[in-house]
């Protein structure tokens, strides 16, 4: 789940009315991309951001008028503003923010969440199994959701650690497996969110996963690859020199093709931290690249997906679900 939308259930179940501002809309310069989310509550907290620190201020003031009862809506915000300075965005950009009460997260953990964002039906909300590009159509906000990234570093070692300690800001969900208990340990890697003490072909892999090999155990080592591979990791690195990839390659065979070593962008790394940094810096950028090309060929909605008008909480629409606004 989005941690915004989790700090938002996390202060509804405490009670608290929250407000949820999403930005459905982006021109030129803008700060946050599109989907990104602040949440408000009555008594005045705030999490996540829709500008980074621009125009929140605001955005939280008008959020409380949608608790007050005021119809969901979209503001629009810019730096044609004579107000630039204090709620416009100095960057020169433009967003468009959609404000309305927050029911609940997407029931779903992959797929597109839709919502109304103008009209008589703002705030509309219902859900489609198909991913397709999040964006605004016509009056529809779309947003792809998927699980979030799940990192599988092989070996508890040092840069296993670091690793997991650079990927919590982006919110990946880190494993660290080894066979070999005596080093799988909390001491040894706290930062992960998960410690396996398993051979690495049995955790779970998924096209949601990056795996890096990061031992020199061929046994512990060619599994993990292969699993890799065969499982559609968007990506399977592996730490060494050109001379272990060249040995690695001779065992994987046509699988190699799929296995990036030495793993990690060039950046002259030599300590532990260093070398995870040039790691995550390709699982990000090859991640990025890749999630551009499938947009790029995800086609739109189809009309019959656009809401049924009628009462709120209604039968699903042909997109799937519908749910309270």
């Amino acid at each position: 789940m989005d941690d915004v939308l989790a700090k938002a259930e996390e202060w509804r179940e405490e009670g608290e009315e929250v407000a949820l501002a999403t930005v459905v809309a982006t021109r030129r310069s803008a700060p946050r991309p599109l989907g990104s989310k602040l949440a408000v509550t009555r008594s005045g907290r705030l999490y996540g951001s829709v500008s980074g620190g621009c125009v929140e201020a605001d955005v939280a003031t008008r959020c409380r008028t949608v608790l007050d009862g005021e119809l969901p809506h979209v503001v629009s915000y810019g730096i044609a503003d004579e107000q630039a300075w204090t709620v416009g965005l100095p960057c020169g950009g433009e967003i468009d923010v959609f404000l309305e009460p927050y029911r609940g997260a997407p029931p779903i953990e992959r797929g597109t969440s839709y919502v109304v964002v103008e009209g008589d039906d703002a705030g509309r909300r219902w859900t489609g199994e198909e991913r397709v590009q999040t964006g605004l159509r016509g009056s529809v906000f779309a947003e792809a959701v998927a699980p979030p990234t799940r990192l599988v570093a092989v070996g508890a070692g040092d840069i296993a650690e670091a690793l997991c300690a650079l990927a919590k800001p982006l919110g990946w969900q880190t494993v660290v497996v080894d066979p070999r208990g005596a080093l799988a340990t909390r001491e040894r890697v706290p930062s992960a969110d998960e410690i396996v003490v398993a051979w690495p072909d049995e955790v779970e892999i998924g096209p949601e996963t990056a795996l890096v090999s990061l031992v020199h155990d061929d046994r512990i080592d060619i599994p993990a690859l292969k699993a890799g591979v065969e499982r559609r990791a968007f990506y399977v690195g592996a730490l060494g020199s050109r001379r272990t990839q060249e040995k690695r390659k001779a065992q994987l065979g046509d699988l190699a093709v799929s296995v990036r070593g030495p793993v990690g962008l060039d950046l002259g790394g030599e300590t532990p931290a260093e070398i995870a940094l040039e790691i995550l810096a390709e699982i990000l950028s090859v991640q990025k690249l890749a999630g551009d090309a499938a947009e790029g060929e995800q086609r739109e909605p189809e009309p019959e997906m656009q809401p049924v008008v009628g009462p709120v909480g209604g039968e699903p629409s042909a997109a799937g679900h519908a749910e309270q606004p």
